[in-house]
């Protein structure tokens, strides 16, 4: 190896492999699922202290295969699907021109608690514009997340005003900087995770509402798990490249089932008497709108693509139904009942199953998985 390759890969940044993660398949299973079919509407990832929750969405942005994009384009826009482009790059394909195309890892923004609104949307420089005619734009963190992950932590304790922005821009997909009557607008497709622990408050209601899935995570308890826990944290940081080189076949493996199950996405269905039993669910558990219908189609669909099928079918229900619908239950003050329990009894109703037992691995976020790896 070179010096100057040598050199290469040293500045690249060490991640933990994400199939080494050991527990916390609920929230495993929400990101993969988002990454599937970023419409979700993202993750809320709620739960104690040092339970790896960055560490997985480090991992997670790291798998992830590298996308194509217009090169030296500050929004990451794509060569060829207009919906992804910055509206100089699709005039400029509409026109006939040229784009230069390269690669690139998709991104993983991490959003400061103390960012402004300006360094979040972007600024329009307000001098150049009416002094020389032009839209000067200084893109935002929306901007670099573009067809990224945008990770808030502690979102509990954001501004209720920028959780709003993030919101909308993830839902529509756009973001739209207006001053002094001059407007700038540029795709913003990311998947939104936030994380927070319960303690330090929770998000409004409405705020939290418009998250597609909400994962649960415990300290694991099992003190054999913790062990191993430690153990492989130990031998990554002792010598990164021999612990990801153990990895690597899982890590690929993964990779490309992901990508598969993208491709497979639109082809997969869902039969009109279980969409009509999800929703006779919300309807029962007296959800608010018609997000939680929608969001439960879209995680079952995600699903069964990631498992390689193109019918969704009962138990793929089973598996989202509580991470799509447990944060958008009215809480009652006086409830000790978990909101997730009531969905999944709710269920169990509806489609007239029974409940599986509860074991203590569900509860020490050691369930399983089926990712296709070890």
């Amino acid at each position: 190896m070179t010096p100057s390759a040598q050199s290469t890969a040293s500045a690249r940044r060490v991640v933990f492999p994400f199939t080494a993660i050991v527990g916390q398949e609920e929230m495993k299973l929400a990101l993969l699922l988002n990454v599937i079919d970023p419409k979700i509407g993202g993750v809320m990832i709620m739960g104690d202290r040092g339970t790896g929750k960055t560490t997985t969405i480090r991992a997670l942005a790291d798998l992830l295969p590298e996308i194509p994009v217009v090169a030296n384009d500050p929004f990451n826009s794509h060569p060829s699907d207009p919906d992804l482009m910055s509206d100089e790059v699709r005039q400029t394909v509409e026109q006939g021109g040229e784009v230069p195309v390269d690669h690139r890892k998709v991104q993983m923004i991490d959003l400061p608690l103390g960012a402004t609104e300006d360094r979040v949307c972007g600024t329009i420089d307000i001098e150049k514009a009416l002094s020389e005619g032009v839209k000067a734009f200084e893109p935002g963190l929306l901007a670099k997340a573009n067809r990224g992950i945008l990770y808030v932590d502690e979102v509990n304790l954001l501004d209720d005003h920028l959780v709003d922005v993030l919101l909308d821009s993830a839902a529509s997909g756009w973001n739209t900087v207006e001053r002094e009557g001059i407007s700038i607008r540029h795709p913003a497709r990311f998947v939104l995770v936030g994380s927070g622990n319960p303690e330090e408050g929770e998000l409004r209601p409405q705020l939290l509402d418009r998250f597609g899935m909400h994962a649960e995570i415990h300290t694991v308890k099992e003190p054999a798990l913790r062990v191993q826990i430690v153990e492989q944290r130990s031998e990554f940081d002792q010598n990164p490249p021999a612990f990801l080189a153990q990895h690597k076949a899982d890590q690929e493996a993964l990779q490309q089932k992901i990508v598969n199950a993208q491709n497979l996405l639109r082809e997969v269905k869902i039969d009109y008497d279980l969409r009509v039993k999800i929703s006779e669910v919300c309807s029962e558990l007296d959800v608010d709108g018609l997000r939680g219908d929608i969001v439960t189609n879209r995680a079952a669909k995600a699903i069964a693509a990631f498992e390689g099928r193109t019918e969704v079918t009962l138990d793929d229900i089973r598996r989202v139904i509580t991470l799509c619908l447990r944060h958008r239950l009215r809480k009652d003050p006086l409830e000790s009942i978990d909101s997730g329990y009531k969905v999944e009894k709710a269920f169990a109703r509806v489609f007239g199953v029974e409940l599986p037992e509860e074991d203590s691995a569900k509860k020490n976020g050691t369930g399983q998985i089926k990712t296709g790896v070890r």
